[in-house]
């Protein structure tokens, strides 16, 4: 048996993510599809493949050209795009005198292809079309005794059945006679003419098949997760017995990531859903995989990463419950047991700077790898400007008119950092708790940075809003625990404590604003006048500095 590949498409219902990779490249789980097609047909006895190409067709040729395949794979450009019944029209040199199979690239399926093509050899009709019940795509009538009766025809007679096209066809070589010579055309015109002029097409239907065409995002993240997930479940519980999974949608964070959980029968993992890649440069979910592996190997508390494809976005983890910090201290009650939380959390803190340093790769990182001045201006003070004093409250303020001071703001939270790993976004529904330990989640904006950043998100949290007293406590109590972990000047983590309470303020400003006003996220909005208020408090509290005109500005909100 030889088989041709359909490859020449556009992807036009995949853009933009077919600008830099054409459809037959797609991966499922890190594999691409066309591969997968490749090695069914060669395990269906396929002698030699040919694939037509056309649109970044260089990307499909260099592809194949590094692979080692057992049986020869040609490749045949269109400049122009001919069609199903054109492209096959243009390889008949490749053809000899027994029926092929043609299987379009854009299809993930397990349908036994050795049996397709016994099946056809058998029943002595000069097409073979394999079918399967697709609701929505259901347009080829088939009658009683498995003939295709037509196409996108209403039904006539009840006992005919209705299926959808999977894409595979198995043809005699004489019906290339019925295909014109380099023009476009459509291989189902063929099959039309010869129905309504008598002629037989064998339908094939398998009994059960997985079948999935991946020609719209939708799909190709479906065929994603229904192949991905049974094997996550499969390596983490090898005595797993699959049942009927089900998948949960969970409240989101402040990010575009989509949350799911996966349950199949007592049985449960996370899913989280960066979105597709549209380049090839680092994108967030390869720092959230890169990052949380290193942290996992140190023997932090996040989560285990299973497995991912970074192409589609898909992440498979595990599943830390529902529970996070903030609703704990919710239902705490005393202050004591509040203390006694932030007190855990501090050890852990300390260790997560200090071991999470260690064997630190820079490149993990997303946008910069050390917490910089730099980053202080724009993603912070600018931000803040932008979105909070302009966006959200409407002010006519310049960030140019404000600059000096926050300059003064940057050096001083870079000058005095005690450095370590980063998390940058530690508050409360960050943390996660289950089975009475501590886990910390969302660290793709992990970099090198102060612990005073990361400790300044936990205590000024507007989730929990802890009282000064009890913030100034903790803060006492970090500092005695990391001076006699790793030596510290005390003076200096307290300065540095200060600026950069004002910048991860300024930060969470800017972010809550963003959220609520164009996100649309309007949850954020209600801890807002908690994080005005500490503002003004830690303005209040830099007692050397003077930053006369933001603290007029915070002061008059």
């Amino acid at each position: 048996m030889k088989a041709m590949i359909l490859a020449a498409g556009f992807g036009t219902r995949l853009l933009p993510y077919t600008e830099s990779t054409p459809k037959p490249l797609f991966p499922i789980d890190g594999r691409p599809l066309l591969d997968i097609i490749i090695e069914n047909l060669q395990k269906a006895g396929c002698e030699s493949i040919i694939i037509n190409t056309h649109h970044l067709h260089q990307k499909i040729t260099s592809f194949i050209a590094q692979q080692h395949y057992d049986i020869s794979v040609h490749i045949r450009l269109e400049p122009v795009i001919l069609g199903t019944g054109g492209a096959i029209k243009n390889v008949a040199d490749f053809w000899d005198d027994r029926p092929f199979m043609v299987i379009n690239s854009d299809i993930l399926t397990d349908i036994d292809l050795k049996q397709v093509y016994d099946f056809h050899v058998n029943h002595g009709h000069p097409v073979t079309l394999v079918l399967r019940d697709y609701s929505g795509l259901n347009h080829v009538t088939v009658d009683q005794e498995g003939f295709i009766a037509g196409f996108y025809d209403p039904i006539t007679n009840r006992s005919f059945k209705k299926y959808a096209f999977t894409g595979i066809h198995v043809i005699d070589p004489d019906i290339l006679n019925c295909i014109p010579n380099n023009v476009f055309f459509n291989i189902m015109d063929v099959y039309k003419k010869r129905i309504a002029e008598g002629g037989k097409i064998k339908a094939f239907v398998p009994e059960r098949c997985y079948w999935e065409d991946i020609g719209t995002l939708e799909k190709y993240k479906k065929a994603v997760i229904e192949n991905m997930a049974p094997r996550v479940f499969k390596k983490i519980w090898p005595d797993h017995l699959s049942k009927r999974m089900e998948s949960i949608r969970l409240k989101g964070d402040g990010s575009d990531r989509t949350w799911y959980r996966l349950k199949d029968g007592d049985r449960s993992l996370i899913m989280a859903d960066h979105g597709m890649r549209t380049h090839s440069e680092k994108a967030e979910i390869d720092s959230f995989v890169s990052i949380g592996r290193h942290l996992y190997s140190k023997g932090l508390p996040v989560p285990r990463i299973y497995r991912h494809d970074a192409f589609s976005g898909i992440v498979f983890m595990e599943d830390l419950g529902d529970l996070n910090l903030q609703g704990v201290i919710q239902a705490a009650g005393s202050p004591e047991k509040i203390v006694a939380h932030y007190q855990s959390l501090i050890k852990l803190l300390i260790r997560l700077s200090v071991w999470g340093r260690k064997g630190f790769d820079l490149s993990w990182t997303y946008q910069t790898p050390y917490y910089s001045r730099e980053l202080i201006l724009e993603k912070e003070c600018r931000y803040f400007v932008d979105a909070f004093i302009k966006g959200y409250c409407g002010i006519d303020a310049s960030y140019e008119n404000l600059e000096d001071e926050f300059r003064c703001l940057a050096d001083g939270a870079v000058q005095f950092s005690i450095d370590g790993f980063m998390h940058r976004d530690m508050q409360s529904r960050n943390i996660m708790i289950k089975n009475n330990e501590y886990y910390f989640i969302d660290f793709q904006g992990g970099r090198i940075g102060p612990l005073q950043y990361d400790l300044a998100s936990l205590l000024i949290d507007p989730y929990v809003a802890l009282p000064h007293p009890v913030q100034f406590q903790l803060l006492e109590e970090c500092a005695e625990q990391l001076s006699s972990y790793v030596g510290i000047v005390t003076e200096h983590f307290y300065t540095g404590f200060k600026y950069c309470s004002i910048t991860r303020n300024l930060q969470i400003l800017g972010a809550f604003s963003y959220l609520s006003r164009v996100k649309g996220k309007t949850d954020f909005e209600n801890y807002i006048p908690t994080a005005v208020r500490t503002l003004k408090y830690n303005l209040s509290a830099l007692e050397d500095v003077r930053l006369p005109r933001l603290t007029f500005i915070v002061k008059n909100l």
